[in-house]
């Protein structure tokens, strides 16, 4: 087994991928990511099928507050899923070719969709802790690309065009489940960071200049597998905070955490119309 600071091989994969085959053997429709505070939606899944992470050979083990570190597969509102309770972010240590072995599992389990979920610091002044954001573009500001180093024909073209990283059918589904349950969901520009600190005052000015409305630590990695495994894709933010220097408050992660609770039932709604539209397909 290679270490989790060594890049993901086609090996590894395999060996992964051989161990879930032994427990799964039901096609999946749907792979979820779910971020911090947002975990406990794998709790409705039916029928589940638990697969720790610390379980599969290669797979690094989450060691984050809030994340399970888990697989989770089953049914969730008619639809098959396959959900990841806590993602492996690169302040952790992790390589960021390894950091994705879970969009390359879904990938290589024939699954075509894809939802990306995080907490993240709200930039934008119309936003408040608490509301839902849609991500239709990115910034990769974490000076690494999990595209890095070698190149594997199997896993997609060695250069991914990223014009349409997020999809805007998937988007429209989220904007249509909103209105119908009367909610507000914006739509914006995430930036992904390094961390684990958080952003300061002047990082979160130069932020919005570049035009980003939210700010975290992860999910970008992920969906430039997902763009290059040709899976479609949609990310959601929830907004646990405002940016240093917006609001005169200090940021921690139990609060984060506060946060992502109460605005947890909007959050299970959006998800649930999403894949609903996605099943109806």
């Amino acid at each position: 087994m290679s270490s989790t600071n060594e890049g993901l091989t086609p090996d590894d994969l395999q060996k992964a991928l051989q161990f879930i085959q032994t427990r799964v053997d039901f096609p999946v429709q749907v792979g979820m990511v779910l971020g911090s505070g947002l975990g406990k939606l794998a709790d409705k899944v039916s029928n589940p099928v638990i697969i720790p992470y610390s379980d599969i050979p290669g797979v690094p083990v989450s060691t984050v507050s809030g994340h399970k570190g888990r697989f989770v597969f089953g049914s969730l509102n008619n639809g098959t899923v396959a959900v990841m309770q806590g993602r492996f972010h690169l302040y952790e240590g992790v390589h960021p070719s390894k950091a994705v072995i879970g969009i390359r599992l879904f990938a290589a389990l024939g699954i075509r969709n894809l939802v990306l979920t995080n907490a993240a610091g709200g930039l934008n002044n119309s936003f408040t802790p608490g509301d839902l954001m849609l991500l239709d573009d990115h910034l990769n500001l974490l000076g690494a690309n999990p595209l890095t180093g070698p190149h594997f024909d199997d896993w997609g073209a060695r250069f991914v065009d990223c014009s349409e990283v997020y999809s805007k059918v998937l988007a429209g589904y989220g904007l249509k489940t909103a209105k119908e349950n009367n909610f507000k969901l914006h739509q914006g520009v995430y930036a992904a960071l390094p961390g684990p600190s958080y952003e300061t005052p002047a990082e979160v000015r130069m932020l919005r200049t570049l035009g980003a409305d939210a700010a975290g630590m992860s999910t970008v990695p992920e969906a430039i597998v997902a763009r290059q495994s040709d899976i479609r894709t949609m990310g959601i933010s929830l907004i646990t905070n405002m940016g240093a220097g917006i609001v005169d408050e200090e940021v921690n992660h139990e609060d984060v955490m506060k946060v992502a609770e109460g605005s947890y039932p909007q959050f299970e709604k959006l998800v649930e119309g999403v894949l609903a539209q996605i099943d109806a397909e």
